[in-house]
């Protein structure tokens, strides 16, 4: 994809602002419900919701679209409304990125908004706002964590590196060479895993089963504008707000170990 000339969006700067702001009052709102007894149900494909994921989605709804109606908008938990496919700029929402962890008491949740243009994530935010860590970037200038520039790791090799992964992929028998020994991270939410990446606090991140937009845009723009890599397993990037809003695996890194990952495995054929 073409680098954009962001000369041509005026008003990012604004929505900067605006979305920020807004992933901020979520955050507030979210711990309003945080570690306590909330109302909450499984959805059709056995992962659960609850009340507050529905209130931080109105609350960002109300709180991006109402200034920006010509924007399409796009969220795990609104119906989805084919009408993006024909808006430039896209909002894409994960209200509570980390649901399970969120209704388990545990702060390895964020709230995720990308602005989205052409496919391309131009601005971000993810916010875990139990930790009180607010990343953010803006296309073509940098990533910051609470206001403070980030990059990520230098580490060359996989052995020894921190990985944020689920652990038992490393152990299937398909692998025709065994891994070396990792620190492995869990963390629930996808977003939050990646901008770790961003910040250095764990080495990469990978995985090899399916994830939506809303998992990654917004920690998409945060990795990259903080000088990681970031892209499907064989090599690539992500394009967004298209009629199919799955991709079938992620890797994330610093230059280096992304180069040794990729080594391993960018020619598996996936099912």
């Amino acid at each position: 994809m073409p680098e954009l000339d962001l000369s041509s969006l005026p008003g990012l700067k604004e929505d900067h602002k605006l979305l920020c702001d807004a992933v901020r009052a979520a955050g507030a709102l979210a711990l309003t419900y945080y570690q306590r007894d909330i109302e909450q149900w499984d959805k059709d494909d056995d992962t659960p919701v609850s009340e507050a994921d529905h209130a931080v989605n109105a609350l960002l709804h109300e709180r991006l679209q109402g200034p920006r109606p010509d924007y399409g908008w796009l969220s795990e938990e609104t119906d989805d409304d084919p009408v993006r496919l024909e808006r430039d700029f896209v909002w894409v929402v994960d209200p509570i990125d980390g649901t399970r962890a969120f209704l388990k008491g545990r702060p390895h949740f964020t709230i995720c908004v990308a602005l989205v243009f052409q496919g391309k994530p131009v601005l971000a935010a993810v916010f875990n706002p139990a930790s009180d860590e607010f990343f953010e970037a803006q296309l073509g200038n940098g990533a910051l964590l609470n206001g403070t520039p980030i990059s990520p790791s230098k580490r060359r090799d996989i052995s020894g590196c921190r990985m944020a992964a689920f652990a038992p992929m490393f152990k299937h028998p398909a692998w025709p060479e065994p891994w070396p020994e990792m620190d492995i991270v869990s963390r629930n939410s996808v977003a939050y895993r990646l901008v770790l990446v961003a910040n250095g606090f764990v080495d990469a991140c990978m995985a090899l089963n399916r994830k939506s937009d809303w998992d990654l845009a917004a920690a998409d723009l945060i990795v990259r504008e903080a000088g990681g890599r970031m892209t499907t397993h064989d090599g690539r990037p992500f394009v967004y707000n298209k009629s199919f809003t799955k991709h079938r695996s992620l890797v994330a890194a610093g230059p280096a170990l992304y180069d040794a990952l990729f080594e391993r495995v960018g020619g598996l054929t996936l099912p």
